[in-house]
């Protein structure tokens, strides 16, 4: 139990993050990272609370990875509706039932058969697909639970008890990523997102208690414990920035000041004449562009991975988190004459042009949108102009239309 109440929710950290455009964000990999960690040591818990030991043909189970060509060849044929979805299911509980045929429990075998197709070009296309049954089936868990019974007055002693601990484990979190060098306010926003009771907690509960490990009236308690822990975290974890802004002159005490950290915001932008924020594939265009036509431009992202491939293509690309005041306090923007925008949340692109404003940034600042609706936002903050690509590509496509290109081999008139 105490293992289980360690973890943190993986659904609602990966939904607070990605609600706020910050999944791919140098503190979300952090902590999707734990998360995984998190999910592999719950589902090997929930191998051990059963009551199956195992048989002689358990020794076969270690041949199957002579079947990744296959499991992924099927994946491959499987396209990309209904029947990719069916298939993923059809792995997970084979496997699942292969494993019980040997004495082991099925949740370890759908854990492998997920290890199985890792790693294949098509894999997270798949992980989208079974994302969305996760999320059901685990509704009918909570809702299983909560049939159950309700908790008496002692279980709600126990459960008060357990919600007091729950800032102490944002508060060892945090102390955890200072301690591996991480800027305060790195560490601060992956500790938010972390600080929830994970749905996991319940269902090793439930299994134990399934398995006499556990009193059952203890499962009620966790059920609960979760739900509230997700009621107080949704809030929490979606004014994240504004709780920085707010207690960062606390935090920053923590940091280790003497060390090099990882996640070390730029100080100086050379000879840089266009910033661009954001280098995923609208951004990458821009910086292209820019260099064929002479220009300087520098790209900022704050996911490292994209870092990386940039860098191995010769792109000049930091790493900066646009939605970091320290950011902009710290940026050198003298020789500066534009900035442009190309990150997906108009949130973020406001908050950027907001600090660009505040310490004195006058020259063009140009934002891509998704949504007409937040032109007039942006135009208010001080962005000087605004690009939809779906507008664009609406008029290209026009364009392309009324002016078709002349049959190849036509002879002109006239």
């Amino acid at each position: 139990m105490a293992t289980g109440l360690a973890f943190s929710s993986t659904v609602l950290t990966a939904k607070s993050l990605e609600a706020r455009g910050e999944l791919d964000a140098y503190h979300g990999r952090i902590a999707i990272g734990i998360l995984i960690l998190q999910d592999l040591i719950a589902v090997v818990l929930l191998a051990f609370t059963g009551d199956e030991s195992p048989n002689i043909w358990a020794f076969a189970l270690l041949l199957l990875p002579l079947l990744r060509p296959l499991l992924t060849r099927c994946l491959q044929l499987s396209g990309h509706d209904e029947l990719m979805l069916i298939y993923g299911l059809l792995v997970a509980v084979g496997v699942g039932a292969l494993f019980e045929f040997a004495g082991l429990s099925p949740k370890l075998g759908a854990l492998v058969a997920g290890i199985l197709l890792a790693g294949h070009e098509r894999s997270d296309e798949l992980y989208e697909k079974l994302w969305g049954i996760k999320e059901v089936f685990l509704v009918a868990f909570f809702l299983q639970v909560g049939l159950a019974g309700l908790p008496t007055v002692d279980d709600l002693s126990t459960l008060a008890l357990f919600l007091l601990l729950l800032p102490l484990k944002g508060v060892l979190f945090f102390a955890l990523f200072a301690l591996f060098r991480l800027r305060a306010r790195t560490a601060f926003m992956a500790s938010v997102t972390l600080t929830a009771y994970s749905e996991f907690a319940l269902i090793v509960g439930a299994s134990a208690a399934y398995s006499g490990m556990m009193p059952e009236s203890y499962v009620v308690v966790i059920g609960l414990l979760v739900a509230i822990s997700y009621a107080l975290n949704a809030p929490l974890s979606g004014s994240a920035n504004a709780l920085w802004a707010r207690y960062e002159k606390l935090l920053v005490h923590f940091e280790r000041h003497t060390v090099m950290h990882p996640d070390e915001q730029p100080h100086a932008l050379g000879r840089t004449e266009i910033l661009i924020v954001g280098m995923g594939r609208v951004g990458t265009a821009a910086y292209d562009y820019i260099i064929e036509n002479g220009g300087r431009p520098l790209g900022l992202d704050s996911d490292p991975a994209k870092i990386e491939a940039h860098l191995a293509a010769g792109r000049r690309v930091i790493f900066g988190d646009e939605k970091d005041p320290e950011l902009w306090e710290g940026l050198d923007m003298a020789r500066l004459e534009g900035v442009l925008l190309a990150t997906p949340d108009h949130n973020g692109s406001i908050f950027a042009t907001k600090q660009l404003r505040k310490h004195g940034f006058t020259g063009p600042v140009n934002a891509l949108i998704r949504d007409e609706a937040v032109h007039q936002a942006m135009v208010e903050v001080g962005v000087t102009g605004v690009s939809l690509p779906m507008n664009q590509a609406g008029i290209d496509l026009a364009k392309a239309c009324m002016n078709p290109p002349a049959p190849v081999g036509a002879e002109p008139l006239g």
